[in-house]
């Protein structure tokens, strides 16, 4: 075996073979097992002295990393396994409270964890589309504001510059009313909720939620101590009527009802503003995908028309741009802004400050509003392409949701389709499909298919809608 090693002068000459050996290692480029030349023969390969190989070899055989074996050589020494530690025999006091969470089970995280060909994951976004090149320019202008700033955290509610950006944004795109000092700058729209959470949510007081709804909101809710009310949706959104006396939360998404994906009317956005203002209540407001609109006319958002400071706006850039950015905001009502900067402070200081400039940056240049037209384009093909086929070859077994929003829409399955085998069935040929029945809290449960297609090609579209229909034919001939 010749190993590639290159030493440079005619000093340290152990201490380089020792480190380029130790790299090798750690690197796994010189794996478990492999065996090591004799130290004679590597010395004429390298033109040193024996001693200086026999040096370096002792090194790593004091670092466990060689091993002797009599009459066979020096060989790389396996990684020692990792053994944990014993479980305390004690009992903690905090046990109640771990198991807690331990319940707070949450079926959007089940979503990414085995992908497959053909993906109508929702919530995802397509990376083919994002602007890269645009966002590595806005980083490196981001990077000198940061080389000629102070060395200091930032301000917690957000940068000046981002915050002005996005209340213009949103005044723009959703008809918001707000200042840039109504803004508060998140790590995601789930950190906003969170936050609002903490702030409002005290052990025991009633907060009132869609059923089907978000669930890590619900289980947001739950772990802050809420007494918890699941208030159905029917074809206009979320029934108001229904909701508790004594509510001091109401949480909607009324542009885009997660999950079913129809808009809240008119009529029931304005009982449930007056239902809040008869409460006292603060609504949440979670608009989280609603810059995507493929039919009818631009609904305002809730927010807009709040005339006694209820609505607490969350958005997010999730959506339109990655997730990975974890960047989202909150528009505060004056009642609550000041405690929820309070709350952001104690929670992480801040959000990373690279990250707020190049956004800032890329919502005032525009990039913001010309990526959102281009992706438009290309979700509404998507969305168009899986509607008619839901409306064709696969309406025997579905019915899809009127949604004009978002990029995902649902189905509901028809007579009584076994929707999860349904899905355990397509995973086997590369299709990945979820269910609407996890984000439902309490029966009865519609049961259908989320379909996002946000992540998923157009040209895949069909090819996997196929493997899906030959399947619930399979399904059928079995069952005939």
């Amino acid at each position: 075996m010749e190993l590639h090693i290159s030493l440079n002068g005619s000093k340290g000459l152990a201490e380089q073979l020792y480190r380029q050996l130790r790299d090798g290692i750690d690197s796994g480029r010189l794996t478990a097992g492999t065996q090591l030349p004799p130290t004679r023969l590597l010395a004429e390969q390298l033109g040193v002295s024996r001693k200086t190989v026999a040096e370096a070899y002792s090194r790593l055989t004091y670092d466990n990393l060689l091993s002797g074996k009599v009459g066979k050589g020096t060989f790389i020494t396996p990684a020692p396994t990792h053994v944990p530690a014993a479980a305390s025999s004690i009992a903690l006091a905090s046990a109640q409270a771990l198991e807690k969470w331990l319940a707070r089970a949450n079926p959007l995280a089940d979503m990414r964890s085995s992908p497959v060909r053909y993906d109508f994951i929702g919530g995802a976004s397509s990376k083919g589309q994002f602007p890269f090149d645009d966002w590595r320019r806005c980083n490196q202008y981001a990077l000198r504001q940061i080389r000629t700033s102070s060395a200091r955290y930032a301000a917690h509610q957000g940068l000046p510059e981002l915050r002005e950006a996005i209340a213009r944004h949103i005044a723009f795109a959703r008809g918001v009313r707000c200042s840039s000092a109504d803004v508060l700058v998140c790590n995601g729209a789930q950190q906003a909720l969170d936050l609002i959470a903490r702030v409002l949510i005290e052990p025991g007081c009633k907060v009132a939620m869609e059923d089907p709804g978000y669930t890590p909101v619900r289980q947001l809710f739950l772990a802050q101590g809420a007494d918890l009310q699941y208030v159905p949706v029917d074809s206009e959104g979320l029934c108001v009527e229904q909701i508790d006396d004594g509510t001091r939360l109401i949480y909607v998404t009324p542009s885009h009802q997660f999950p079913l994906g129809m808009p809240m009317s008119q009529a029931r956005r304005e009982a449930l503003l007056a239902r809040a203002a008869a409460l006292g209540a603060i609504i949440i407001e979670d608009d989280y995908d609603s810059e995507f609109r493929y039919e009818g006319r631009p609904t305002d958002s809730l927010q807009s028309m709040d005339r006694h400071g209820l609505v607490a706006y969350v958005g997010t850039f999730s959506k339109t741009l990655l997730p990975e950015l974890r960047l989202g905001y909150t528009i505060a009502p004056p009642a609550l802004r000041e405690a929820l900067c309070i709350a952001k402070q104690l929670t992480d200081w801040h959000t990373p400050t690279l990250n707020q400039w190049a956004l800032a940056r890329f919502i005032s240049e525009g990039s913001l509003l010309k990526h959102i037209r281009r992706v438009h384009e290309v979700y509404a093909a998507r969305r168009a392409r899986i509607v008619q086929r839901l409306q064709g070859d696969l309406a025997p077994w579905f019915e899809v949701i009127p949604a004009t929003a978002g990029y995902h829409l649902s189905a509901l399955a028809k007579g009584d389709l076994d929707v999860q085998f349904v899905i355990d069935m397509a995973r086997k040929v590369e299709v990945g499909l979820y269910a609407l029945a996890p984000f439902h809290a309490q029966a009865p449960v519609r049961s259908g298919l989320l379909i996002g297609f946000g992540a998923i090609e157009l040209l895949d579209i069909d090819p996997a809608l196929d493997r899906l229909r030959d399947t619930l034919q399979r399904l059928d001939g079995l069952a005939s």
